[in-house]
């Protein structure tokens, strides 16, 4: 029997849980994939500052690109519709062709154009790292969200740390990160210089996605806890039940008993 794909959402799919060795080969590239698209954000800012080398940036983004691929052509030849596995990954094939693209371009400093597309890019590669967290949003997965949501918070105090002149520390960094992922917007720091403001939409991108995924797991750890809550109530309601009628069957085998030996009297000459 053929292995049927699971329903594609955002332009992406995971294999069929029927088939092991392609959800295996899937879960051991979902960490290097997540690992080297979130460097590609760096990389966007190395093209963007002028006073960072290029080489560097153009290294991450090929790095990125090669890495999707492999993944994608590792776990396709575990399935047994290879195509249709790869037709269900657009965003996947999206990103290996376009992160050279983004490799390739004159630097963002000089072209306007080369910064927007670059932008859409980022944008693709922050899509695909939201969907690759996303199945931690079950009760089990809330303590992994708290730890990304922590990392995130750093990476963001450090990015701003490192662009922003207002933000004079680390300190101010994180204070700053955590006003615009939550939206909140003191006005005390602010970002002032192009690749600051830049990146703050990326950290209230990322800071509703993994606000949000925190909610939901949160959520979801309430509605199970209530849905155990129901199913144990129904397992003791049956438990009870069947208990009242093993004793109501234990009662009536003695009844019987007790009315063979008379039966058996009166049938007696």
């Amino acid at each position: 029997m053929p292995h049927r794909l699971p329903t594609r959402s955002w332009g992406l799919s995971r294999p069929s849980a029927l088939n092991a060795a392609a959800v295996r080969a899937e879960k051991f590239w979902r960490w290097p994939v997540l690992v080297a698209l979130l460097c590609t954000i760096p990389a966007f800012y190395i093209e963007l500052l002028e006073s960072l080398p290029t080489p560097l940036a153009v290294a991450i983004y090929l790095a990125a690109a090669a890495l999707v691929a492999i993944s994608l052509w590792r776990v396709a030849r575990q399935c047994s519709h290879p195509r249709q596995y790869l037709r269900s990954n657009l965003l996947d094939l999206m990103l290996v062709a376009l992160l050279p693209v983004a490799a390739l371009m004159p630097p963002s400093i000089e072209s306007q154009v080369s910064l927007a597309i670059r932008l859409a890019i980022a944008m693709l590669t922050l899509l695909r790292m939201v969907w690759t967290v996303k199945s931690w949003v079950t009760r089990g997965g809330l303590g992994y969200l708290l730890l990304l949501s922590l990392l995130v918070l750093g990476l963001c105090g450090l990015g701003f740390w490192a662009l922003e002149p207002r933000a004079n520390t680390l300190g101010d960094g994180l204070w700053l990160a955590f006003t615009t992922a939550a939206t909140v917007g003191f006005g005390d720091i602010v970002p002032t210089t192009a690749a600051s403001k830049i990146f703050s939409v990326f950290v209230v991108l990322l800071g509703y996605a993994v606000l949000s995924l925190v909610t939901a797991a949160i959520a979801a750890m309430w509605v199970e806890t209530s849905e155990r809550r129901m199913e144990q109530d129904i397992l003791r309601d049956l438990h009870s039940q069947l208990r009242s009628v093993h004793e109501e069957l234990a009662q009536l085998k003695d009844e019987l008993r007790q009315q063979r030996p008379e039966r058996s009297d009166r049938n007696r000459p």
